[in-house]
């Protein structure tokens, strides 16, 4: 079977090419890539641009040499104010924060002022340091107000760890304030990460165990019932400025267990170690069609392909959906817990006629989000995501069809996998 296109019907399998043309930072020229220890209003325009390409993603239409395989798009989107209703959040960390189960108001008014940085160093000239400094004073306000509310929050055996976060936040608040004081602008985005850490440290501690109880149906299967993450190491080929990357990735079993969990008990059978990226065309980078007619992971212990649900979060539900697109239960203003905004999203590939056909065919989204807001480009709401690129995402685009993946390996929360078919002899 071809390699790069595992799927025949899949929606990742034959979509026209659409390289991003301001999703990346710059390049830089290096051998290696490891771990390391301007603002644009969406116009009509561009609106009318998202619909276009988005509409070629489901239709398939004969864009660029890909062959056309026309499905109806019904119904048509609505609502175009709820559609953009503001910038979408593309930072893979700070999606990841948002999309954790706690409902504690205190510790995301300390939040947003931080996230909130990153759109004041786009301003220019000084005023970007001005507006960084009224982010500073109100994160400031908001942990001194909140503090006790935010300690509340964490559960008897996690307060202390909570209580020297917070002292550690409040210094580094400090900190940052004087790095605006003597107009360090340089210094501010790694000052910002780090005390966004730490507020995702305490947000991480606020969850009580697992928030719900996946259907029954679903329950026996590998089941991420946390976070994981995980290092993928890519062997380049061909390339005279990149000889290998490792990406890491964080796994988000709170939203998307069975998927999260699939995927991480695959990477402990080693299913993906050596073989091939099979699709990167500037739209998305793709792999996980194993060798042989199969199109998925074949369970050892049925000789069957094992497939999954369709599993998808919305903002303000208990637990995920299964098996059906939001579409298909008629929930067009839904708005995913996991979307598809972030550069190196990552979600299951799957037959685009069969919403529970997905296995072990895995891709990253490498579109612009300016030009698909959450919601209006077509794929959230259709294919499950279950984690993003947290490093290195930008190496992403300089993937090519026939580099390897060297290995995955699970850095945290191998811990929080239930179900773990990998250890069952046979």
């Amino acid at each position: 079977m071809a390699a790069a296109l595992a799927f025949p019907t899949c929606c990742c399998c034959r979509r026209p090419s659409l390289r991003p043309s301001a999703g990346r930072r710059g390049r830089r020229p290096v051998a290696r890539c490891a771990l390391p220890s301007s603002e644009n209003s969406f116009s009509w325009k561009e609106y009318a641009i998202s619909v276009a390409l988005s509409a070629g993603l489901i239709t398939g239409a004969p864009t660029l040499g890909w062959p056309a395989h026309a499905s109806p798009l019904e119904p048509v989107i609505p609502d175009v104010s709820v559609l953009i209703s503001g910038p979408p959040i593309k930072d893979p960390g700070a999606l990841l924060r948002y999309a954790l189960p706690i409902d504690n108001k205190a510790v995301r008014e300390v939040q947003k002022p931080l996230e909130d940085i990153t759109d004041s160093l786009k301003i220019a000239g000084v005023r970007a340091l001005d507006s960084v400094e009224r982010n500073v004073r109100q994160a400031s306000r908001a942990l001194s107000n909140g503090r006790n509310l935010i300690l509340g929050g964490l559960a008897e055996s996690k307060r202390a760890n909570g209580e020297e976060l917070l002292d550690k936040l409040a210094v580094g608040l400090d900190e940052l304030q004087r790095i605006v004081e003597d107009r360090n602008r340089d210094a501010v985005a790694p000052k910002q990460k780090e005390l966004l850490q730490y507020v995702g440290t305490v947000e991480e501690d606020m969850v009580d165990g697992f928030p719900y109880e996946v259907p029954e149906e679903y329950s026996s299967m590998p089941l991420l019932k946390g976070r994981a993450t995980v290092d993928m190491k890519v062997k380049i080929k061909d390339n005279p400025n990149l000889e290998d990357c490792v990406f890491r990735i964080v796994l988000d079993g709170y939203n998307a267990p069975v998927t999260a969990g699939n995927f991480l008990d695959l990477v402990e059978r080693k299913f993906y170690d050596g073989m091939e990226i099979q699709r990167a065309d500037g739209f998305v980078v793709q792999t996980g069609d194993p060798e042989g007619p199969a199109e998925g992971f074949i369970d050892p212990s049925t000789g069957k392909v094992r497939t999954i649900p369709l599993e998808l979060m919305v903002d303000g539900d208990k637990a995920p959906v299964y098996g059906e697109t939001l579409e298909e239960l008629g929930r067009y203003k839904a708005q995913t817990k996991l979307p598809f905004n972030a550069f190196g999203t990552m979600a299951m590939a799957r037959d685009e006629f069969d919403d529970n056909s997905a296995s072990s065919q895995i891709f990253w989204l490498l579109k612009e989000s300016e030009l698909t807001p959450s919601n209006a480009n077509i794929l959230d709401g259709r294919y499950a995501v279950f984690g993003y690129v947290t490093e290195n995402e930008d190496y992403l685009a300089d993937l090519k069809v026939g580099d390897v993946i060297e290995s995955i390996q699970v850095v945290s929360g191998l811990d929080n996998l239930a179900n773990p078919s990998y250890k069952i002899v046979g």
